[in-house]
């Protein structure tokens, strides 16, 4: 008695075959859908990227290596054109007078 109160009744397909059917295709465009949005966004390789120590360290040393260089290089182009430009004040009166100042002690202590 308790073995049939355990078993389920099996759904049968000809019942519902419209429905069935339908169920089926709708089913069929999500994962085709899915599929698509995962072959877009490279998903794969983002698995394999960090599955993989060895990928791993390799691009964030190589992202470091190259912030730093970006940076580096940034800041001599941002410092080089601003000590032009105020090296284009040393004729005003007010404020080339400071610079002057600066410039002096620049060079004296270089």
């Amino acid at each position: 008695m308790a073995d049939s109160n355990n078993q389920t009744k099996p759904y049968e397909i000809d019942e519902h075959p419209f429905e069935l059917r339908h169920e089926v295709k709708r089913l069929n465009s999500r994962l085709d859908k899915i599929a698509h949005s995962l072959e877009k966004s490279e998903f794969k390789d983002i698995l394999d990227n960090y599955s993989d120590p060895k990928k791993r360290i390799i691009t964030n040393l190589m992202a470091g290596i190259s912030r730093g260089l970006g940076l580096s290089l940034g800041t001599f182009v941002v410092l080089g054109l601003l000590g032009y430009i105020l090296s284009l004040f040393l004729n005003v009166p007010v404020i080339g007078e400071y610079l002057g100042e600066i410039k002096k002690y620049i060079d004296a202590n270089s």
